[in-house]
């Protein structure tokens, strides 16, 4: 993309230190535990709207070109400077859910455009026999699928703020999205590891030792391109929370509570230990594993998709009223709640 300089300029001009450190600092008091409202809504001061058109990059269009995915990016930090809301600005190496899968060398299976969706990963070729030799094989190389794309993009957006001081300080680089251990084993394996961590519960704990030794390395590995936020909060897709890594655990609504406590609790434990505690996202039903996630040292909040599909009450139990933040809650779950008298201790944010 030519001229991609223009989109550069015109952020850095709408960048107002003023309005942006209140934000951070409405966002500092949140994290923290101070805020003491209802439900924690951030507002910029004011709207500063763009000064040039900009373009909608596609997914697609974003994976093959490096320059095309940092105006993808940059884009939506320029719709929160314009709308003026309390999205923190932030962006990432846009290539999916399946970056850490891909690295193991399944083969990369990339969406028709007229979804403008993220591309994903076929399971391992072989089943059962093709992941006891993956194990056996040991960390993969991290330069294999989208790595060495991962690892230059975050290069590129280093170079690019460069020149530009007020998008150094205000633009946060997030983590690429590395999931967690069970969602990428889910992912290498396919939908059949459910049924093997009944009948080779051993070669499943074995995968997900391997699968965490290689995202301590992935990442590792990023933070020495694009190093955490100073302190001891981060940001991730607009929202601040404690610690510095966001996991994600998606396959954990198909397990039971036990085997949450098995499979998955030990190595998101060394995951928060290794980058200094963090969050967790989960779509689907959670409310059967709420209690043990939670109960992992240094998690600070939770991120969750769909209250409808769970009992809010025990969620609420197992995070607000333990301190633990519930940040990109859907509006209407809060308000719900706050009508029927339920104290959110001023720990949910909404948008």
């Amino acid at each position: 993309m030519t001229a991609i300089r223009q989109y550069l300029d015109d952020l850095e001009a709408r960048l107002d230190p003023a309005v942006e450190d209140d934000l951070l600092a409405q966002w500092r008091e949140f994290t923290a535990g101070h805020f003491r409202g209802a439900i924690f809504s951030p507002r910029r001061r004011r709207q500063a709207p763009p000064s040039i058109p900009w373009p909608a990059v596609r997914v697609n269009e974003a994976l093959d070109d490096y320059d095309r995915m940092l105006v993808q990016q940059l884009a939506g930090c320029s719709a929160a400077l314009a709308s003026g809301s309390g999205a923190l600005l932030d962006v990432r190496c846009n290539y999916g859910s399946s970056i850490l899968p891909s690295v193991f060398g399944v083969k990369l299976f990339v969406m028709d455009d007229r979804y403008n969706t993220l591309p994903t990963t076929e399971p391992i070729e072989g089943g059962t026999a093709a992941i006891r030799a993956l194990v056996e094989r040991g960390v993969p190389d991290l330069t294999a699928g989208y790595g060495p794309q991962v690892f230059e993009m975050g290069r590129r957006f280093i170079t690019a703020f460069a020149d530009y001081p007020k998008i150094r300080r205000y633009v946060h680089i997030y983590h690429p999205d590395l999931q967690g251990p069970m969602d990428v084993c889910e992912v290498l394996w396919g939908s059949g590891i459910f049924i093997e961590i009944m009948d080779s519960p051993t070669l499943v704990h074995r995968l997900l030792d391997l699968v965490t030794e290689t995202y301590i390395a992935f990442l590792q590995r990023w933070q020495t391109i694009v190093p955490p936020m100073p302190g001891d909060a981060d940001q991730h897709w607009s929202m601040m929370h404690g610690g510095h890594i966001m996991l994600r655990d998606d396959s954990a609504m198909n397990l039971s509570p036990e085997m949450f406590s098995e499979f998955i609790a030990p190595r998101n434990q060394r995951l928060l230990d290794t980058f200094g505690g963090g969050a967790e996202h989960f779509c689907g039903r959670g409310e059967h594993f709420i209690s043990r996630m939670t109960a992992l040292r240094t998690m600070h909040a939770v991120a969750m998709s769909q209250p409808d599909w769970n009992d809010m009450e025990t969620i609420y139990r197992h995070t607000v009223d333990r301190g633990i933040k519930l940040i990109g809650l859907a509006r209407d779950a809060a308000e719900a709640a706050l009508a029927r008298g339920r104290d959110l201790h001023g720990q949910v944010h909404c948008w």
